[in-house]
């Protein structure tokens, strides 16, 4: 299958060990894993901030720079479910684009979606002897209805001891521009996340989306816990045991 890598925004500026650890994964499975470079922003933070008219043009893009390809993966819930979601709200006033959408969107998977119900697999052979926690955002629990897809692939690796997170369902208080406009409210949703990761004695909290893992680790970190926090893919494509 040929596959093209959507990083997003986050991980291709702050975390591209995230996009590097998708494409290993994907290509010890044997698929081709391209990375356009001609890709940018989905236009997420445009359009939930009611900038349609700039969205369109991200928009477009997209559609351009990945149309080529049988699937497209997004390491992030997020991401996937913008471009899901939507994309074909946005692009009904343009019948020959919204066809276009139509046609590209059903090919947009979060990683798990892929490796799961695509690819028919879990078993990765990855390798992680470490205590870890997982927190489902609420784009891939709520929008994309991930369920257990990714703790299913985590289930799978060897020596980890995976735990559960209580109050999991629970938002961690980032939600993109959220966090900068109602930052007292934001702060105290960290907070109650925050002592539910402590309260596992994870030593790793994972998910799948890196904007909400810098929210949470930016609280675990000023609180000196010791936590890291890692995108679950960077423990599917850890073949040794060390991150």
């Amino acid at each position: 299958m040929r596959i093209g890598l959507f990083v997003t925004c986050v991980n291709d500026l702050m975390y591209p060990g995230t996009g590097q650890a998708v494409v290993r994964i994907l290509r010890r499975l044997g698929h081709d894993v391209d990375f356009p470079a001609a890709q940018t922003c989905c236009g997420q933070m445009h359009a939930n901030s009611g900038y349609r008219a700039e969205t369109m043009p991200l928009l477009r893009r997209f559609v351009n720079v990945f149309e080529p390809y049988q699937a497209i993966v997004a390491p992030s819930g997020s991401c996937a479910a913008m471009v899901r979601e939507s994309y074909p709200r946005l692009a009904a006033d343009d019948p020959a684009l919204a066809e276009r959408v139509a046609a590209l969107t059903p090919r947009v998977y979060e990683l798990s979606e892929l490796l799961v119900d695509v690819l028919g697999v879990t078993q990765l052979g990855a390798e992680f002897p470490h205590r870890v926690t997982y927190h489902p955002t609420c784009h891939g629990l709520r929008m994309l209805g991930l369920g257990d897809k990714p703790l299913r692939l985590l289930r799978a690796v060897a020596g980890i001891r995976l735990v559960e997170l209580d109050a999991a369902d629970q938002c961690c208080g980032f939600g993109g521009t959220f966090a900068l406009k109602n930052p007292d409210v934001s702060t105290a949703m960290l907070a109650d996340k925050a002592r539910h990761v402590l309260d596992t004695d994870a030593e790793v909290l994972a998910a799948a989306d890196n904007s909400c893992l810098a929210h949470i680790a930016g609280g675990l970190t000023r609180m000196r816990t010791g936590v890291r926090a890692m995108h679950y893919a960077e423990i599917l494509a850890t073949t040794g045991g060390t991150p």
